[in-house]
């Protein structure tokens, strides 16, 4: 079958396959894992030789991907044999890391290697609990805290993992501890006890090193509260409360993780390591009358956040919050009304423990339809004599949501698909700051670098980066699809006697077509550029290539030395954007394992191979940047600061999609009149 009678063929069955396929109670290949699915898995392996000895631990326990045409296939031939339900296990045994993948249906092992690469797998949070609280009965530690007359009670612990920095090997998994003061406020993560570091083994789980360097004024608990119940006296003027109201119910449909919205249909998956995972996304165009393709897989691959200053405590902190913390892992339970508006539908995950026991996640994703009292499209007329034509319509969004706590910060995740056929994600960053302890009290004190902004007494917000880097696997129209760059050229106006325009200059469009990856990497640059994904293979009715737009947000990229240990690890947060063509196996952007990598198996590895990408299945890799320099107002805690993408269509429909979007049906508050 060639490729494009396969495309075809898979487009005609998809939206027979929306329409017909899934009860809640039938598994979709990209399902999360279920908790029975979770107890199999554990089943499985301690049922085994490797269930024999008493320390195995399960780093990470997630769904092994079907392959991408497999599944294609499948979906257009649902009907047959489902498909093998199979997981992806990275397990510690005898200080060894073991890669094994489980056939859940069949309960047998399919495969199992042990790894003996750079790097460590994820430590799961039973070792991050057991390590934290080794300190407290260490007496160095006691005495160090004895002496700066504090109570132990209210000491709190958090463990930093220790990077890469040159070293041959280190040949252990070793992580650091540091800890704050909570006295007088929930708020610890604003008093550090600096100068203390705790060295851990995390498979002796013992501590093998200690110091205590340098003693500075613990910061003053006052003002570091952000509890609404400690909050002292003028209070801002609260708004009025504002509340969404659907009496006919939501618009949307959630049948198992399939969500329908409008023209939208995409699946909604979750991982442990990235968190929310989108698939499958399509949308209905109403001229066609058939669903066509957008988005094969996006999610978070990895969030590099690099630390910038370089005392003795601090030069390790350069952290990769999905492949050594488990950004999905540190999903929260969201608040109704707070996190997520009162017309909100919430849904559960299920995670395995270092056991492989299935743990409830609760309330992790909220989806919510958004009306913002924005304008979808308008057009007023005032050129008709005698009558004013004015059509309006409202902008409606559907919403998908999640939040991560990640230590002192939470990332707000967003998904939000849009009639227009655009979609924009957003990341929100907020929560508290990373901050040091010292001893000045006012800027006119500071002699040296203080690789940050001083917020308040003796604390010191340091200045640092967040680049979190998007896997989107386009699949416009079908899966061969090329990436173009549409520049913007100023062209001068030749002089002469027979030019009557009086202009100088224009601009005209010149397009590049990436053949290679080394095409496709950009980076920031302040020439006009329209970013596209365009399928080559078909046109709209007047010859336009269909296609998609990227329209980047926030344009920061890291500007560490290529030569820096941590920028070696996250080499790929040099460009804005790198494009791979489609590799089953290349899906985290910092590699398997990136506890103590030396990026040597990252996405800016895999793309030197500088593989084609022209009229191929590919991948667009886009980090969203963030430059942070601390200032007062972040403190005691951060308003959110907003960065992200839009992916909009570009030619992909014949006209404005959303023309027919008939006005929505007004509500009518009960006992309600409109006033004059």
């Amino acid at each position: 079958m060639t490729a494009s009678a396969f495309n075809s063929l898979f487009f005609f069955f998809f939206f027979i396959f929306l329409l017909l396929s899934q009860s809640s109670s039938s598994f979709h290949p990209l399902d999360p894992l279920t908790p029975s699915e979770i107890k199999t898995i554990q089943h499985t392996i301690k049922s085994s030789n490797l269930g024999s000895t008493q320390n195995l631990s399960f780093q990470y326990v997630g769904l092994d991907d079907p392959d991408k045409r497999t599944l294609l296939s499948w979906l257009s031939n649902h009907t047959k044999t489902p498909l093998p339900r199979r997981a992806f296990i990275i397990a510690r045994l005898e200080n060894q890391t073991h890669e094994i993948i489980i056939d859940i249906k069949d309960n047998f092992i399919v495969s199992d290697r042990i790894y003996n690469g750079y790097g460590y797998p994820t430590p799961t949070f039973a070792e991050l609990e057991a390590a934290t609280s080794l300190p407290f009965t260490y007496p160095s530690f006691i005495e160090s805290v004895t002496k700066r007359g504090l109570d132990m009670t209210q000491v709190v612990c958090e463990i930093y993992l220790v990077g890469w920095f040159g070293e041959v090997r280190k040949g252990k998994r070793m992580a650091k501890i540091t800890c704050n003061y909570r006295g007088g406020t929930d708020n610890f993560f604003m008093r550090p006890l600096e100068g203390v570091t705790v060295t851990v083994d995390l498979d002796a789980m013992a501590i093998t090193g200690y110091y205590d360097r340098i003693r500075v004024p613990i910061p003053k608990a006052e003002g570091t509260d952000y509890r609404a119940s400690k909050q002292k006296p003028p209070f801002a003027k609260p708004t009025n409360g504002i509340t969404v109201v659907q009496p006919d119910g939501p618009s949307f449909t959630i049948d198992g993780h399939m969500i329908r919205w409008a023209n939208w249909a995409f699946h909604l998956g979750f991982d442990a390591r990235v968190g929310p995972i989108i698939s499958l996304a399509s949308i209905y165009d109403l001229d066609k009358d058939e669903y066509r393709s957008i988005l094969y897989r996006g999610f978070i691959s990895e969030l590099f956040v690099p630390y910038m200053d370089l005392a003795e405590e601090w030069y390790y902190k350069t952290f990769f919050d999905a492949g050594e913390y488990s950004f999905g892992s540190s999903a929260v339970s969201l608040e109704p009304t707070t996190d997520c508006p009162s017309n909100a539908v919430f849904m559960d995950v299920y995670v395995a423990d270092q056991s492989s026991n299935p743990v409830k996640m609760s309330n992790i994703f909220c989806v919510f339809e958004r009306s913002a009292g924005n304008i979808m499209w308008r057009h007023t007329e005032v050129g008709i004599p005698g009558k004013v034509v004015r059509e309006v319509r409202a902008d409606v969004s559907l919403v998908v949501r999640t939040v991560a706590a990640i230590s002192n910060y939470d990332y707000v995740v967003d998904w939000e698909f849009k009639q227009s056929g655009s979609i924009k994600v957003a990341v929100g960053l907020t929560g508290i700051l990373e901050v040091k302890g010292v001893p000045y009290t006012h800027t006119n004190q500071i002699r040296e670098n203080v690789y940050g902004t001083l917020l308040a007494e003796n604390t010191i917000g340091v200045n640092h980066d967040h680049f979190l880097t998007y896997y989107l696997d386009m699949d416009i129209d079908g899966q061969d699809n090329s990436f173009i760059k549409a520049k913007m050229q100023t062209v001068r106006v030749m002089e002469g006697r027979n030019n009557s325009i009086p202009r100088k200059s224009y601009w005209t469009v010149v397009t590049e077509t990436a053949k290679t990856e080394a095409d496709a990497r950009l980076r920031p640059s302040l020439d006009p550029a329209d970013l596209l994904v365009v399928n080559p293979n078909k046109m709209t009715k007047v010859g336009n290539h269909i296609g998609y737009r990227l329209i980047g947000g926030s344009q920061a990229t890291s500007i560490l030395s290529d030569d820096d240990y941590p920028q070696i690890r996250g080499a790929y947060t040099k460009y804005q954007l790198m494009v791979t063509p489609y590799n089953r196996s290349e899906k985290w952007a910092s590699g398997v394992y990136t506890d103590q990598s030396r990026g040597d198996d990252t996405l800016a590895v895999w793309s030197q191979r500088n593989r084609a990408i022209q009229n191929r299945d590919i991948v667009l890799w886009y980090t969203v940047g963030f430059h942070h320099i601390p200032c007062q107002e972040d403190f005691p805690v951060m308003p959110t600061l907003t960065g992200g993408f839009e992916l909009r269509p570009s030619n992909f429909f014949d006209s404005n999609p959303v023309l027919k979007v008939m006005p929505s049906k007004p509500v009518h508050w009960p006992n309600c009149t409109v006033q004059p």
